[in-house]
């Protein structure tokens, strides 16, 4: 019979029966990611940083449990199921608590769950997607069948109704192929795979949603309709268009305006042997993605991934912000809220979002991010390289062991170095640690436009 378990045992020789059901209870909704970022070395510093966090995520492709990983790791610093049972009530996991010591053999103090403001935030966009949609379509009382109806008849704030089978139709059945082998593939992300489709003679980009392993038809329905929600509120140059959805079908899709360059992860990684773009026209789109980010921020919403594989670029090379299904509304602008779930992309996070916090400095911290790939051409995250994340060059640039012109992109050729130094500088400002040591959003914006100014000048 193995040994009961008590508050000084060693978490390290729990039972992996044990592990499991602790895996059981954290895996769902991340949660061992509010555990990972609690938890501290002995000079009261975390322990894990956002690379740590991506390492134990990879486990998952592995068939592995990144509840598992994180116990094994930090067993080996000698913790205690004590230490665990109070980082777990801290962040409100009272279940897995309970499994480790049941309330009448812990000493430790009863720690309230956190309180969640956006429950008592009056917050924008609760109103149903149908009735945005309505009040917001010319022609949503309009008779005619959805398949019949014509995108290049709404007006600047009509979002339509298509037939599942049409927008099928229209991508080839959903070829998977990329479109450069002849496919109508377009890429991939979170919560859906991106197609080519041609609805009524007009080229589209057409957004399956597709369920992941972790995420339920539940999560799946949520980031539907928070997408419409958003962009049948939200209309501005900087961000993309919403053309109309489907729900009929076996699977919801969205339809939007076709970007014909792509993204610009894939335009600075010149994917597809495309030109590399000059340092004039990256200036142009980190101003212009800025003004989106101003638009939903001014508009009480924060965009929760912002990420070069989210700036999509039209013909002109205009930016158009994408991927909306994690925004959230954030109700008074001076509120930060919680959210249970921790989502977004990792390379991009800021530390308190990896805590779970939503505010709209984490949108500057991301976009910092963004300004890193537009100087550099570097991708977020590479682990043959070092430092593998991308955010990580500030460290190495503070501490004098390189300079931002070793980082430059050499494919842009010629660059003024002053305003090479000045884009390094909006973006070293917008990766603070401190969310409150941040810029807000019109200060970033008005710091891009003085450069660009420059560049285009020079």
């Amino acid at each position: 019979m193995s040994k009961a378990t008590t508050p000084s045992t060693y978490v390290r020789n729990l039972s992996h029966g044990m592990h499991r059901q602790l895996a059981d209870l954290l895996d769902p909704q991340e949660g061992w990611k509010k555990i990972a970022v609690n938890i501290l070395k002995p000079s009261g510093e975390p322990r894990y940083t956002q690379f740590h966090i991506r390492r134990f995520e990879g486990t998952v492709q592995m068939g592995k449990s990144p509840t598992c990983e994180l116990l094994y790791d930090w067993g080996t610093t000698n913790c205690t199921v004590l230490d665990l049972t109070e980082l777990l009530k801290k962040n409100g996991f009272y279940a897995a608590a309970s499994f480790l010591l049941p309330v009448t053999d812990t000493s430790t103090k009863k720690v309230h769950a956190p309180t969640r403001p956006v429950d008592a935030i009056n917050v924008p966009c609760e109103i149903s997607a149908a009735d945005l949609i309505d009040s917001c379509s010319p022609l949503a009382d309009q008779s005619k069948e959805p398949e019949e109806n014509e995108v290049d008849d709404y007006d600047e704030t009509g979002i339509g109704s298509y037939s599942f089978n049409e927008i099928k139709h229209s991508t080839n059945n959903f070829d998977i192929r990329p479109v450069s082998e002849g496919g109508n593939k377009l890429g991939e992300g979170g919560f859906g795979i991106v197609f080519r489709g041609k609805i009524k003679g007009k080229i589209v980009a057409v957004k399956k949603l597709t369920e992941l392993v972790d995420a339920s038809i539940q999560d799946l329905t949520y980031q539907f309709e928070q997408e419409i929600k958003i962009m049948a509120k939200c209309q501005h140059e900087n961000l993309v268009k919403l053309l109309g959805y489907s729900k009929d079908g076996d699977q919801y899709c969205l339809v939007y305006t076709y970007m014909p360059h792509g993204s610009l992860l894939d335009r600075l990684a010149c994917l597809n042997d495309t030109p590399p773009i000059s340092w004039l026209l990256r200036c142009n789109i980190a101003y212009g993605t800025a003004n989106g980010i101003r638009y939903l921020h001014e508009n009480s919403h924060v965009h929760r991934d912002v990420k070069s594989a989210n700036i999509l670029l039209d013909d002109a090379f205009v930016p158009k912000i994408s991927d909306f299904g994690l925004s959230r509304a954030t109700g008074q602008f001076s509120k930060t809220m919680m959210t249970e779930r921790i989502v977004g992309t990792t390379a991009y996070m800021a530390p308190e979002a990896l805590r779970g916090e939503i505010t709209i400095k984490s949108d500057i911290f991301s976009f910092g991010v963004v300004l890193l790939e537009i100087i550099s051409g570097l991708a977020p995250v590479d682990e043959d390289r070092s430092p593998s994340l991308l955010l990580d060059i500030k460290e190495e640039i503070e501490e004098e062991e390189k300079t931002i012109e070793e980082y430059m992109d050499k494919k842009m050729g010629e660059v003024e170095p002053n305003t090479l130094n000045q884009m390094y500088t909006v973006a070293s400002q917008c990766l603070n640690q401190m969310k409150n040591k941040r810029p807000d959003i019109k200060r970033v914006l008005q710091n891009l436009e003085n450069i660009k100014n420059l560049v285009s000048r020079s």
